[in-house]
């Protein structure tokens, strides 16, 4: 750090009030891509009164709860000091590396919002691990500089039926959106996983313009039992807090009778993925 921002971190450290107003600005843009502060705060496992304290800086968290506040949104204690949007680490732009000169390029992660818009969707697709349950939940679109990143949150009873945890920072997926000849591609990963998964979409056009059909597979090896892959229905939500809250309530293992028919449709059952 420079002797000019030490300088300017010091006296902002030295006033509060002033330190307090940034803490609570920055949490106030890390929350803002939750469609739920009630849910934020049960996923932080913080009360409810307490947070909106420190959104409105009126109070700061104790030591354990900054840094669970600083692993859940991937940050450091920097964030008592200085704007968040100045603290995020930087990266190349893999795509961009001379390289893949003209191979990749921007091409794949320009993503026009007219071809896979931003907001809330619904997923369905068969479970990979039990045949006869089929996997349900939400995920969230969104864009920031320059890219397209989808972000959701495993059921829990998913995680549960597996012997894995259920705690927040284990359940949450992120990934990266790219541009596709026939639609757009997503490879979603876990926190700290060298795991993956890769996802196709493309626009059912033939009834409805808010649907995505395609498939998803996961980076394991090729056993006996359960699949790496299976085709995935995605519907468009929009930005309908209300309705993105209920098909979050009803996300998890469902059973076929459950599942929407035309989209049961879309994922062809009777037929062997190719």
């Amino acid at each position: 750090m420079s002797r000019k921002m030490q300088t300017n971190a010091t006296s902002r450290a030295a006033d509060p009030a002033a330190l307090r107003g940034i803490f609570g600005t920055n949490l106030r843009r890390l929350s803002a891509q939750y469609p739920s502060v009630a849910g934020l705060c049960r996923e932080l496992g913080i009360n409810r009164t307490q947070f909106n304290r420190y959104l409105s800086g009126e109070s700061f968290p104790r030591p354990d709860v900054l840094y669970q506040i600083c692993k859940f949104f991937d940050v450091d204690a920097r964030i008592l000091l200085e704007p968040v949007e100045d603290i995020r680490p930087t990266a190349a732009d893999l795509l961009s590396h001379p390289f893949l000169d003209g191979f990749f390029g921007d091409g794949p992660t320009h993503v026009p919002e007219e071809i896979f818009p931003s907001g809330f969707y619904s997923f369905v697709r068969r479970s990979f691990i039990d045949d006869a349950q089929f996997t349900t939940g939400l995920v969230f679109v969104s864009r920031e500089d320059g890219y397209t990143f989808l972000r959701g949150f495993e059921p829990r009873d998913a995680l549960r039926g597996q012997g894995l945890s259920t705690a927040a920072s284990n359940r949450q997926f992120r990934g990266l959106v790219m541009r596709q000849e026939e639609g757009v591609i997503a490879l979603v990963t876990h926190r700290g996983s060298l795991a993956a998964s890769f996802n196709f979409l493309t626009p059912e056009t033939s009834f409805q313009s808010n649907i995505w059909e395609g498939y998803a597979t996961r980076t394991v090896r090729e056993k006996v039992t359960g699949r790496r892959a299976a085709r995935m229905v995605y519907e468009y939500l929009g930005h309908d807090l209300g309705l993105a809250l209920r098909m979050a309530r009803r996300a998890g293992l469902v059973p076929m009778e459950e599942v929407p028919p035309f989209h049961a449709r879309l994922l062809r059952l009777n037929e062997e993925f190719r």
